[in-house]
């Protein structure tokens, strides 16, 4: 071929094709770092060369007015009925009427700022603590079996001069965060077994061990309780899931029947609750008593007869039995139409939630109070057997109540941002709207 044009002029051969760097680079890459075709990213390669967002909102949407005043209600009523319940054994004990009021209400001052101040954090900022949570968590319930016992059970830490601290209220939040986390990071794999069932069971089964060498068994269940609607809600495959929640609640059973002491006497003593009514099944049977006595409208706040040392724990586990001998069965059903509205309004917030993270949460902290306040009530009724567990925002516990307002606090901020974009879809609307009427009037005026 010739290599010349017909005035004998060389011919130019074209430029070479410049390629696309980026293809000079994946050429130069070596074949090890090169993704292969088929294959997903790995979870969270993404997030770690995402900038983590800033602590607190520059500009946090409004707080959901009807959960703050439903909340309040409840602390407020909460606190009004634990005076009433704890003054008479508070000036036995203590010779002060208001040993438990005094600290309770400082609690529940402290945990209202704290709940203000945590609804300002972004809460997708506290997912980076979810490992360093979970990780001291294990630790302070491995502490906490050396520290000294408190009714013969190693459930607080307890260090003289310091509020003993229950770690089991800290186990349920470090979940709820920790799961949370995982589980949006998961989302397209929660069908699987190993995401969707195995990885919450292996990460709760070490704390499930340490509260039960407390022993701490009712923390046990609402773990338990805690995950399994998470995982439910979270998008786990629903034939795993009821092999695994069968799985789990036969071992639970198991580990019930076959333990022996307190245990068995709890079993026996939920079947016949008026068998011993002088030593094991004392208490059940006074709160049955105590229920019982107080009618449609109670003997009247102040004037229950059964919180003069008759029963125990009146300002604990068996408040909900003073309130409604007290206030009666209008009193007791006022209290739950609040827990119920509380925690339907937890899940208006989950459903609305900017994200998945947030919806989870929200779903973790409501199932913690709706299953803690279930079990509470179905315990000092005798549908359950006794397991000790408190009633929200009722028992006394100044840690506790300051961790469940804190919690609280977290929903909260959750609200905040999915209240942010409700107005700015609604601005955005009336923006559209009032745009689109401004083009029909002048098209009608011309």
């Amino acid at each position: 071929m010739s290599t010349r044009d017909i005035s004998g002029r060389p011919l130019r051969r074209p430029a070479p094709r410049q390629a696309h760097p980026g293809a000079a680079r994946a050429a130069a890459a070596p074949a090890a770092a090169r993704p292969r075709a088929g294959r997903l990213r790995p979870v969270g390669a993404s997030r770690r060369k995402m900038p983590w967002p800033a602590m607190f909102y520059k500009e946090p949407g409004p707080i959901s007015g009807g959960l703050l005043a439903n909340l309040l209600v409840l602390l407020a009523f909460g606190l009004i009925v634990l005076f009433s319940a704890s003054y008479a054994i508070a000036y036995y004990k203590f010779g002060d009427s208001y040993h438990y009021i005094r600290s309770q209400a400082l609690y529940a001052v402290m945990g209202v700022c704290a709940m203000w101040l945590i609804s300002r954090v972004n809460y997708r900022w506290m997912l980076r603590f979810a490992w360093p949570l979970y990780w001291v968590t294990l630790v302070l319930l491995v502490a906490v079996l050396f520290m000294p016992p408190i009714n013969d059970v190693h459930r607080w830490i307890n260090i003289k001069g310091l509020p003993t601290v229950q770690v089991g209220e800290i186990a349920k939040f470090s979940i709820v965060l920790l799961l949370a986390m995982l589980f949006e990071q998961n989302r397209s794999r929660m069908h699987n077994f190993r995401q969707g069932i195995l990885l919450p069971g292996v990460l709760l089964l070490p704390i499930l061990v340490l509260l039960r060498l407390e022993p701490h068994n009712s923390a046990m269940i609402l773990m338990c309780c805690i995950t399994a609607t998470m995982m439910f809600v979270g998008g786990a495959n629903l034939m795993w899931f009821g092999l695994g929640g069968a799985g789990a609640a036969g071992g639970i059973a198991l580990l019930l029947i076959t333990s022996k002491g307190y245990v068995q006497e709890r079993l026996s003593g939920w079947l016949d609750p008026f068998s011993d009514v002088l030593d094991s099944t004392m208490q059940t049977a006074q709160g049955l008593y105590t229920i019982g006595s107080g009618g449609w409208f109670g003997v009247g706040l102040g004037n229950s007869t059964q919180k003069h040392l008759w029963l125990s724990e009146a300002q604990n586990d068996f408040i909900f039995a003073i309130l409604g001998e007290e206030l009666g069965f209008v009193g007791a059903l006022l209290c739950i139409a609040l827990f119920a509205l509380l925690v339907a309004q937890g899940i208006h917030i989950a459903v609305n939630a900017p994200d998945r993270a947030g919806s989870l949460l929200v779903v973790g902290i409501m199932a913690q109070i709706g299953f803690q306040f279930f079990f509470n009530i179905a315990v000092v009724t005798n549908t359950i057997p006794n397991t000790g567990i408190s009633l929200p925002f009722f028992s006394s516990g100044g840690t506790s109540l300051l961790l469940l307002l804190g919690e609280m606090g977290v929903v909260f901020s959750v609200s905040r941002q999915a209240n942010k974009a409700r107005d700015e879809r609604r601005a955005r609307q009336a923006e559209e709207k009032a745009r689109r009427e401004t083009h029909v009037f002048r098209a009608d005026k011309t």
